[in-house]
């Protein structure tokens, strides 16, 4: 059997976690000046698992309005990503190859807002950043794959690999109604398209019968941010002035 452990070179060390969280801590507070929500927020990843954000380091919606119909907004949101698939390989995969890992996501948009007495339909789209933190490699799926492209009956690999952040464009819209000036709900929906390079290098040992090992590196490999984010959750106004041209800041 192969040793697994895999030989990371971007460790993630626990005081850049520790700081995370406080800077997420500020920002939450801050949210409770003059309207703040908390909602149900996930993401289906293309040819991945099910996702969820870690509440409560999750803030999205702060921005300004450069007039009644635009504006400018972003925020962080941190995930607890389940899986996660991986392109520029020479196979294929319809499951995960890494995951579970933290991902922080940082998006900057723009925003057209359509507003009524009680009700707000917001149009977005603009770009991302993301970084996946305490990365894994999923070897069981990732196995799988390399029989299947090699035809093998059993197969063995190991690999280390190469962490960066990565961006990408989203594009998706908000609904908003008012129940009262102080109180809304809110439903949103956005389509992420990203990745992040993920250089693989290592090796794998299979074949029928006989065994072969092979020496690969996979430079052009980048871990695959696709998919669906959507969220229903509960605006407070504690300006009791629902869907008035100030910005909104909310909790996700």
């Amino acid at each position: 059997m192969i040793n697994r452990e895999e030989k990371k070179r971007s460790p993630i060390r626990s005081n850049k976690f520790g700081g995370l969280v406080i800077v997420f801590l500020l920002l939450n507070t801050a949210t409770f000046a003059q309207q703040f929500g908390l909602s149900f927020s996930y993401f289906i990843p293309k040819n991945g698992y099910f996702s969820t954000p870690i509440s409560p380091f999750s803030i999205r919606g702060v921005g300004v309005d450069l007039n009644r119909f635009i504006a400018i907004e972003t925020g962080a949101s941190l995930y607890r990503m389940s899986g996660l698939n991986v392109k520029g390989l020479p196979f294929e995969s319809k499951d995960p190859l890494v995951g579970p890992n933290f991902t922080i996501l940082v998006p900057v948009e723009l925003v057209f807002q359509l507003k009524g007495s009680s009700v707000e339909f917001d149009i977005k789209g603009g770009v991302f950043g993301f970084y996946g933190f305490d990365q894994k490699i999923n070897y069981g799926n990732l196995d799988r794959a390399i029989r299947k492209y090699e035809n093998w009956e059993v197969t063995n690999s190991h690999f280390s690999y190469d962490n960066k952040p990565g961006w990408g464009y989203h594009a998706g819209a908000e609904l908003t109604v008012y129940v009262t000036q102080q109180l809304g709900i809110s439903l949103e929906t956005n389509y992420l398209m990203g990745d992040s390079k993920f250089a693989l290098s290592g090796s794998y040992t299979g074949g029928n019968g006989s065994l072969e090992t092979k020496q690969v590196e996979y430079a052009g490999a980048k871990i695959d941010l696709t998919g669906l984010e959507f969220s229903i959750g509960v605006i407070i106004d504690s300006g009791g002035g629902g869907p008035a041209p100030k910005k909104k800041k909310r909790r996700r």
